[in-house]
């Protein structure tokens, strides 16, 4: 898809056009680049996890450019506080009166990075806004700008002195990406890239323009069966024995919320609009079914053990529930207009 899309003229839909100006900078990274667009068109938020220097303050920066909305970046340390995020009030003493500081929050793209870095009141302060919108200084109710889209970043290594986000807190994430090193051959092309002259990146989109797609995007048709399909790989996580998979019953001790089904419509219809199509089809459900639902679950001491995680217990419900029958093009495409 994403590869495809360096070949298509500028006459191409503008999520197109919007990924193509963003390759011009981030080489390889497709996964991570398609779920961006797909949380800033579900309204979502992302959690990405992967070492150092694989370009993930990058990506966001680049995106910022291309649809030219604001972007900034919160390097969260151990001895930040709420304040540094969201703002303060602030005494004037020549008028005698308080002013408000807005925070740096207050921008449409915002990289919170390292998140596990800040203590929970901190990481609360920032949940608060991607939920709400808004934020309250003094009394007052202030609304972040639209579109407005979180990406959270962790690092697996060097743990010693963080603080792990509850899994209260994690599930307030649309996705959790798992970004891996690139390939040898991209890696060529990221030196010679970055060693060299970048190519500009235009802005292709509004953020008037990127919130009108987004009004589009809820326009996408979902089948029935598509929501029945993602409620049951939700329930299947919190009652395994009764879809024919009870060995997976003793590495779960809770399984995924009511936001995973949910998230699993919203991001699909996304992943469908996004790939330029009308309908969603059962192929963009699975296709999200990993990143929407791997920080959702709660996984016990003997699935630590015995060396399995989300994604292995993920594979095996992805496996056990039957895909539904992908509905006629045609049809979903009367339903769409209808």
């Amino acid at each position: 898809m994403v590869e495809e899309i360096l070949k298509r003229p500028e006459e191409a839909p503008l999520m197109e056009q919007v990924l193509y100006e963003i390759k011009k900078v981030i080489v390889g990274q497709d996964h991570l680049l398609e779920r961006v667009l797909v949380a800033i068109l579900s309204q979502g938020h992302l959690l990405v996890e992967g070492v150092p220097g694989l370009a993930k303050t990058l990506t966001i920066k680049t995106l910022a450019e291309a649809v030219h909305g604001s972007f900034k970046r919160i390097q969260f340390t151990p001895d930040l506080v709420p304040a540094d995020l969201v703002g303060t009030r602030i005494f004037n003493q020549k008028t005698c009166e308080f002013s408000t500081s807005l925070g740096p929050v207050f921008t449409n793209l915002l990289l919170a990075d390292e998140i596990n870095r800040a203590p929970a009141k901190v990481q609360s302060a920032l949940l608060e806004v991607m939920q709400e919108h808004q934020v309250t200084i003094g009394g007052e109710t202030y609304r972040v700008p639209d579109p407005f889209l979180v990406m959270a970043t962790q690092n697996p290594i060097e743990t010693e002195g963080t603080y792990p986000l509850p899994e209260a807190q994690v599930d307030r994430f649309m996705m959790k990406v798992l970004v891996d090193y690139p390939s040898e051959h991209d890696e060529s092309v990221i030196v010679d890239r970055m060693t060299g002259k970048l190519t500009p990146v235009k802005p292709v989109v509004t953020t008037d323009q990127l919130i009108e797609l987004r009004h589009e995007t809820e326009k996408v048709y979902v089948d029935p069966s598509l929501v029945e399909y993602a409620v049951r790989l939700a329930t299947a996580t919190r009652q395994p024995d009764k879809f024919g998979i009870p060995d997976i019953s003793k590495y779960i001790m809770y399984g995924s919320s009511p936001r995973a089904s949910i998230n699993l419509i919203l991001s699909a219809r996304a992943l469908a609009f996004v790939r330029g199509r009308s309908y969603a089809v059962p192929q963009d459900v699975t296709d999200m079914a990993l990143d929407v639902m791997r920080h959702r679950l709660v996984l016990s001491y003997e699935a630590m053990s015995d060396g399995v995680d989300s994604d292995d217990i993920l594979q095996r419900v992805l496996e056990a529930i039957p895909v539904p029958a992908r509905p006629l093009q045609t049809h979903a495409a009367v339903n769409a207009e209808s």
